[in-house]
């Protein structure tokens, strides 16, 4: 891939992997850090690269693994520092309300469910895409998947009432 074709691919992708990684991470900043942090990786890569080769695919999963490793590096400093609470991430303002309760109920969910769940309705890849991503097999992610969708739809129907009981009071 030539600079001009990478560029054109980040121009291309950017936003798109951005929003992916903030449905995973529920942090916009972070996502947006982990995903400039991928695309430099794959600068020094981007020889290999073949556009038929679905290189963002390698760039999402980068970026989920840096966002993996950040997350676990916190926890773990936390610990060492005798803090055995978590902090919560600084609530992040979405584009739109409907978009802020998928991020909540994404984050209630287990990171195996959420990954499978976003990488396949979000970032469009087939179940044996998303098992190649994630290293799992394709029956474990068929089961993430309903599991998943069973748990968030849940956890939506949960929300659509508080909301229009919240409409009803304005």
């Amino acid at each position: 891939m030539t600079s001009q074709e990478f560029d054109a691919f980040y121009a291309a992708s950017f936003s798109r992997l951005t929003g992916q990684l903030y449905a995973l991470t529920g942090n916009w900043s972070e996502a947006q850090d982990v995903v400039q942090e991928a695309f430099i990786r794959a600068w020094d890569r981007r020889r290999t690269f073949n556009p038929d080769s679905a290189p963002e695919a390698w760039i999402r999963t980068t970026a989920r693994r840096l966002a993996i490793s950040r997350w676990r590096r916190v926890t773990r400093g936390l610990h060492l520092a005798g803090r055995h609470h978590r902090q919560e991430p600084p609530i992040v303002e979405p584009p739109t309300e409907e978009h802020l309760m998928l991020v909540t109920a994404l984050r209630d969910l287990p990171e195996a469910q959420r990954s499978a769940l976003v990488l396949h309705h979000m970032c469009d890849l087939s179940v044996e895409q998303v098992a190649a991503e994630t290293g799992a097999s394709v029956s474990a992610v068929k089961s993430r998947l309903a599991r998943g969708r069973a748990a968030l739809a849940a956890r939506l129907a949960d929300q659509a009432p508080a909301r229009e009981e919240g409409k009803l009071r304005v």
